[in-house]
């Protein structure tokens, strides 16, 4: 019996890291890729413009995850002072032929990792009321809910839909 061969098996190094503005247009790709994938059934057409990544970058921070120079997720993060130093969680996105493949949680222990770095104490999200299969992940990770919020008026929808607030502490 020979040695197992394991170099299928072997895949390069993830690395996870603050964007810059040379990252926005990959973000924006990534971004539209993913939800228009978990999307589609309710929203037309793109989920963010390159105008609004750039925006984003200038109140808060894109982690990415990246293997080999390409862009494989990102997460956005918002530190948000206050009395209780909050953070806010956005835009997870996973490359679709990536998903399901952990890089979904390794990105939001990340993101959590940092606002906790910066002293924030909760970190709230929103997820979409018609992604039925989004309570029950976040809630894995300690996320429940805190109340509702409007879906953006400017994003176009096939149906009615709105936000779920969910928070944790960190």
């Amino acid at each position: 019996m020979g040695t197992p061969n394991n170099t299928a098996r072997m895949t390069p190094a993830i690395r996870v890291r603050i964007a810059n503005r040379d990252d926005a247009e990959p973000v924006t790709t990534v971004i539209n890729a993913a939800f228009r994938r978990a999307e589609e059934f309710f929203i037309e057409g793109d989920r963010i413009d390159l105008d609004s990544i750039v925006n984003h970058l200038s109140i808060g921070k894109f982690l990415i995850a990246e293997s080999d120079n390409q862009l494989l997720g990102c997460v956005y993060v918002e530190p948000r002072d206050g009395d209780e130093r909050r953070a806010y969680l956005g835009l997870l996105s996973v490359d679709p032929e990536r998903q399901q493949s952990g890089l979904g949680s390794l990105l939001m222990n990340a993101a959590e990792d940092y606002c906790r770095g910066l002293s924030c104490r909760h970190m709230d999200i929103k997820i979409v009321s018609l992604r039925s299969e989004l309570p029950a992940f976040y809630g894995k990770r300690g996320y429940v809910e805190s109340g509702t919020s409007s879906f953006p008026t400017d994003l176009q929808t096939k149906v009615p839909v709105h936000f779920i607030d969910m928070t944790k502490p960190l």
